[in-house]
């Protein structure tokens, strides 16, 4: 889809980020740069570099006149990376803008440019590190959990895992046949078994501690108790070196031990929810152990406080996942082992668990998983135990009663941002409508949104609905002036002004500036950045 105004105008207030570059380039770009640059994006999956606009915030078009013939700019970007890169002009009121569109890259083969592989640093160009390159040629290898281990035989798995593998695929599919098959037929059918031997998922499901200690010892768990954050040395640890089937319970077991009751009251009903919800943790280890990678030698941690569990697992995200988009993608690292866990319920084929996590947070009025510290080398979750706004778990209830409708996924990932006062991912924004409709949110602009005068009125807050709904246009300009008269003697510049109305555009702003001046209230001395604004009227010099 082409750019537009509209999407320009939320690019200029965003962060430069990996997916995102501007670049002034008034007059001329340099070709061969440009070709670098799109190297870049296409390397670090994708993104848009936007000429024609100063690169520091807060950002102005200036316009550009580089690469009249887009046409035959795309051809030589086709000819030199082998990709099909989009290049746009768009006629902005201040000039024209050039937007190119950089595809991302091919699985498991990053861009090169003349024999170098870019990536950037800030504002330049750099070549890639050996640890990335290393992890975007590792995209293309087969799928671990699926080979052969030529230490393991049949007496490596557990019988009794094997059981339980087949009580959970029987209740799952419904498939009364699956009783009279003989153990080694079972795994056969679920090709955990093969001809050639045992696969890697069989063990990491229903090894014996005695075969993994010997031929995978890296998919251990270790879960540890500390009762404070502040403790350095945990107080409770146990390992477990088995089929995961063996010990999901237990595990399930030992961290619900430390597990407290938050009670809030609703009318004349208590309500109690656990600081750890189950199918959260589950969930949470769940895709430690089916996603993680087993060619690394680290173990998979839990580590619990009194209000939070850590679910920490070697390897980064699998393909294509960010801690951005987990809510929306899927790419499992071990397939074999996730249809495995599938057959037995335990995890369905067209998710990571991630989706049912946030719920289960939104629905309790906790925080959301927090992936913030993953890194290349590792994924981590947090989930967090307390109730922050058990009122807003009350009206969500209330809500759903009252409008006999369940919120979706996508409506709870709206919810939760308005109520954080947080960016509203492109991918949901089909559901503002519905929630609109149904009393959930209410709308302060075009692209702002706050929870709804119900839900202040619900939790006794209709003072901060007043607040959020913001100040109206004379009290705004009120406001801008009042600041203007405190510090008449330097003069107050625009920067500064943007700070009096903080949820206020810049380009409002300045209109209201613009009202103050032509009513005699305030004037401005110098020009672009270097002006100030002063009150009263500009006086005439003699």
């Amino acid at each position: 889809m082409n750019p537009t105004l509209e999407q320009l105008e939320s690019w200029l207030l965003a962060d430069e980020s990996e997916h995102l570059e501007f670049k002034e380039a008034k007059h001329d770009f340099d070709q061969s740069k440009l070709v670098k640059y799109c190297a870049a994006l296409a390397n670090e999956r994708g993104g848009r570099l936007v000429l024609g606009v100063t690169d520091k915030k807060p950002r102005q078009v200036v316009g550009s006149s580089a690469f009249q013939d887009l046409g035959q700019t795309k051809q030589q970007l086709v000819d030199r990376l082998h990709l099909r890169v989009e290049a746009d002009a768009l006629l902005h009121p201040r000039g024209r803008v050039v937007v190119f569109t950089v595809p991302t890259r091919p699985i498991g083969c990053p861009i090169q440019v003349d024999g170098a592989y870019f990536m950037r640093a800030g504002e330049s160009l750099t070549g890639m590190t050996p640890d990335l390159l290393q992890s975007i040629f590792a995209e293309a290898e087969p799928d671990f959990s699926a080979t052969i281990c030529p230490q393991a035989s049949f007496a490596s798995l557990d019988p009794n895992a094997i059981e339980r593998f087949r009580e959970k695929w029987v209740r799952r599919s419904q498939r009364g046949e699956l009783l009279e098959l003989s153990p080694a037929q079972l795994l056969s059918d679920a090709e955990l078994l093969l001809d050639e031997g045992v696969t890697y998922a069989a063990l990491v499901l229903l090894g014996t501690h005695k075969a993994l200690g010997r031929t995978l010892g890296q998919a251990e768990l270790i879960f540890e108790w500390r009762s404070d954050e502040a403790s350095i040395a945990y107080q409770a640890r146990r390992e477990y070196r088995e089929g995961f089937l063996l010990y999901d319970d237990d595990l399930w077991n030992t961290i619900n031990l430390r597990n407290d009751l938050y009670s809030h009251q609703e009318g004349l009903f208590r309500h109690e929810i656990p600081a750890f919800n189950e199918g959260a943790v589950r969930e949470a280890v769940l895709n430690a152990v089916s996603h993680r990678d087993y060619r690394l030698q680290g173990s998979t941690f839990v580590k619990q406080w009194p209000t939070r569990i850590e679910v920490i697992s070697p390897g980064g995200f699998p393909e294509g996942i960010t801690a951005d988009n987990i809510l929306e993608r899927q790419s499992p690292r071990n397939r074999r082992l996730a249809d495995a866990l599938a057959r037995c319920g335990l995890v369905e084929r067209s998710g990571q668990g991630a989706d049912r996590m946030f719920s289960a947070a939104v629905r309790e009025g906790k925080l959301p998983p927090d992936y913030s510290a993953s890194d290349p080398y590792q994924v981590s979750v947090v989930l967090d135990g307390q109730v922050q706004d058990p009122k807003f778990l009350a009206f969500l209830e209330r809500l759903c009663n009252e409008t006999q409708r369940n919120l979706s996924l996508d409506d709870l990932v709206v919810l939760d941002a308005v109520r954080r006062e947080r960016p509203l991912p492109e991918r949901v924004r089909g559901r503002v409508p519905a929630l609109l409709e149904i009393g959930a949110i209410e709308r302060l602009s075009k692209k702002q949104l706050t929870l709804s005068r119900r839900f202040y009125s619900f939790v006794g807050k209709r003072g901060e609905y007043t607040r959020r709904r913001g100040l109206d246009r004379n009290a705004s300009k009120a406001l801008l002036l009042q600041h203007i008269e405190q510090n008449a003697q330097d003069g107050c510049p625009l920067s500064e002004l943007i700070q009096v109305i903080p949820g206020m555009k810049p380009t409002a702003i300045q209109n209201l500036l613009r009202e103050l001046k032509r009513s005699g209230r305030a004037h401005h001395r110098g020009r672009t950045k270097a002006a100030r604004w002063f009150p009263g009227e500009a006086q005439e010099e003699p």
